[in-house]
């Protein structure tokens, strides 16, 4: 009795430390494991003793290995897993263990072809490479389920687990066009439409004599031009959006059942320019208890712009959760000496608990079997290694003060179908977007992204950028948001077609023409237009003068704004005459301004430091350029060099480095690329 009495205040004390918001300070550094290449149990234990010397807490196991599980159908092997997951245990680490649901055995494409992906020719593609299945398929799913169930009963109690993954990267894999997926696109749109008057006026089919007498018509919109169909092309995407959304929620679902209260997680990559599709409904659902990604911005030291495009995945995967992030897969391949440690800490201003490094071993075969790991293809350890086993140490020394929680006042808004409905645009949706998360990254602020219509907008600043599809439920929330005292900048391709992707037949932007004070009758082409331009510019090069101050910019295009009743604050000055082409409103109690551009950094910093100010939106610390920072808490900071150039910080009195165990006494210098947290006295 009294033995479980112990197991149960143990298992216990496991789901308080790694469950909900209340789990344990700590920052996990481990890797992504596949000891299904390799069942010798020898090399296992051998493996186990390298990762526990390198101070590893964590391993990720199991993904995309279904038919190492279950090798044939219905026919389950987890005894020699049993044995893996008992050895982690026993060293001390904790599994992430994927529900491998894609991609699917091979006996299962063999038994129900109708899971196939065809491509938009009609052509069946065989499954060579992964993700190679139709998820929305019936007997597909069945069969994924039936796996989840498996999996989940078998080690949802197990010691060593501290969360499942679902699924790897749902929106990666090619879109699938077969009969099984037009029968079911049909039965979606009649759910959706009910009637083929309804459908037939949503989707315009009087144009270019496309109308519909019966369902039986219809099929799977391809475009052979760039904006062909486009309001055909909207449902589709929001078809397989659902249908992807409603497998991850049955999966999910498996693991609530079956092992309650685990953490779930997943590598969402789903901007996959595959089959992008909206993850907003699981980020908001809060079933996803630690959104995750695969952390993977190039293998330079020097340059930044693929950490900040990696940051930009986090913070477009995390949306508003205030649960840790996790990073179930990170850089190793040939990344130069100390750039992935510099990529972990810049992580961990972004709310970060994981760096779990991809791969552990040089793989022997398959299609990555070229991607270098922290073990070479003999097993010996690289430097790669040493570098993992450091920031290891180095996070154990600072853990008790993470992960960040961050401190947003700034919304930036992002929509599915504005992304789908921008494709033909010089901007999509969300290149702008990551443009107005840039700024705040070169500001050390925090941020979020938010899906407006699921928000509660507790912002004093939001971002609209080419939000093209302008939703009534949307729109009326941007109106309430200003209304009740809050600021928002709109940007151009915004607010041009309603739900169904036609384009506004009244004033735009579309149902907030008023809020907003103006009116956008159409659009130029910077290119044509600078044939006549005042100072002889040529392609996009464009000025842009903003109290006084020209600013030399680059777009293609721009809108004619013409004021209702708001005020001109910013005006384009290098073409045949001035363009009004930023406004401010005042509506309510607050304030909607819009620019007629796309969003550009260099165009918007003047007015964003204006805002900071006047709407007292707490700034980042006060470091030089070229330093990430956050202030962690009230007493602690962590920094960043991210240049190659030696930088001061400023600092008034006495502080200490944890990481490094000095004392200062005033200003200190962080050398390139190195990391410093700070306890102030």
């Amino acid at each position: 009795m009294r033995f479980i009495i112990l197991q149960l205040t143990i298992v216990g004390a496991f789901l308080v430390a790694f469950t909900g918001n209340g789990c344990a300070q700590q920052l996990y550094v481990g890797t992504n494991y596949h000891p299904h290449d390799d069942k010798n149990i020898e090399k296992i234990k051998s493996d186990i003793q390298l990762m526990k010397a390198a101070g590893f807490t964590c391993v990720r196991m199991g993904h995309l290995a279904w038919d190492s599980y279950e090798p044939s159908e219905g026919q389950f092997d987890f005894e020699w897993f049993d044995k893996v997951m008992d050895l982690m245990n026993d060293a001390g680490i904790k599994v992430l263990l994927d529900i491998a649901v894609r991609p699917a055995p091979m006996w299962l494409h063999h038994k129900y072809p109708s899971i196939d992906v065809v491509d938009k020719n009609g052509d069946v593609q065989y499954p060579n490479h992964r993700y190679m299945e139709d998820i929305g398929d019936p007997n597909y799913q069945k069969y994924a389920l039936r796996f989840a169930d498996a999996i989940t009963k078998r080690y949802g109690k197990h010691p060593a687990l501290a969360a499942f993954g679902v699924d790897n990267e749902s929106g990666d894999g090619p879109i699938s066009y077969s009969e099984t997926v037009r029968q079911r696109f049909i039965a979606w749109l009649k759910n959706k439409y009910t009637n083929l008057e309804n459908l037939n006026k949503a989707w315009a089919t009087q144009r270019w004599s496309r109308r519909f007498n019966e369902f039986e018509e219809i099929g799977l919109p391809v475009a052979t031009h760039t904006n062909d169909v486009p309001e055909r092309m909207l449902d589709f995407r929001r078809f397989v959006s659902d249908g992807i959304n409603q497998f991850l929620f049955k999966v999910i679902d498996k693991v609530n059942t079956n092992a309650p209260n685990v953490l779930v997680n997943t590598n969402a990559w789903y901007y996959s320019p595959l089959k992008y599709f909206d993850y907003s409904p699981i980020a908001y659902s809060g079933k996803m208890t630690r959104e995750g990604c695969g952390f993977y911005p190039g293998t330079t030291l020097t340059t930044n712009w693929g950490v900040m495009n990696a940051l930009f995945g986090i913070a477009r995967i995390q949306f508003e959760s205030t649960n840790p992030f996790w990073c179930s897969e990170f850089t190793t391949m040939t990344a130069v000496p100390n750039a992935i440690r510099k990529q972990a800490y810049s992580t961990l201003m972004y709310g970060n608990q994981m760096v779990c490094g991809w791969t552990w071993q040089s793989m022997h075969a398959g299609e990555e079997q070229y991607l270098e790991g922290l073990l070479d293809w003999d097993g010996v350890p690289n430097r790669k290694y040493d570098e993992y086993k450091k920031i290891a140490t180095e996070f154990k020394k600072i853990e008790k003060y993470f992960p960040y929680k961050l401190q947003a006042e700034v919304g930036l808004a992002f929509s599915f179908p504005s992304q789908i409905a921008s494709s033909s645009f010089p901007e999509q949706h969300d290149n702008q977007l990551q443009a107005c998360f840039d700024m705040f990254y070169w500001r050390n602020m925090d941020t979020r992204i938010v899906e407006i219509s699921r928000s509660t907008l507790k912002y004093k600043l939001l971002f609209v950028p080419g939000l093209t599809v302008m939703d009534e439920v949307t729109a009326n929330k941007i109106r309430d948001f200003v209304k009740n005292g809050g600021t928002v900048i709109m940007t151009s391709n915004s607010a041009m077609v309603d739900s169904t992707g036609q384009v506004f037949g009244s004033t735009r932007p579309g149902r907030l023409s008023d809020v907003f004070g103006i009116r956008i009758g159409s659009y130029e082409e910077t290119e044509a237009l600078n044939e006549i331009s005042r100072k002889s510019y040529k392609g996009k090069k464009i000025e842009f003068t903003y109290k006084g101050k020209a600013i030399t910019a680059e777009s293609a295009r721009f809108d004619i704004v013409e004021p209702k009743g708001a005020e001109v604050i910013g005006t384009l000055t290098s073409l045949d005459k001035d363009y009004p082409i930023m406004t401010s409103n005042n509506y309510g109690k607050g304030r909607a301004i819009y620019v007629g551009l796309p969003a550009i950094g260099n165009v918007l910093n003047p007015l964003v430091d204006d805002l900071i100010r006047e709407l007292g939106i707490k700034k980042g610390p006060d470091v030089p350029s070229g330093v990430m920072a956050r202030q962690i808490d009230q007493n602690h900071f962590l920094y960043l060099n991210v240049s190659g150039e030696n930088k001061e910080i400023k600092m008034k009195g006495n502080s200490k480095s944890i990481l490094f165990d000095k004392v200062y006494s005033g200003n200190f210098t962080i050398a390139p690329y190195e990391p410093e947290f700070i306890e102030i006295e």
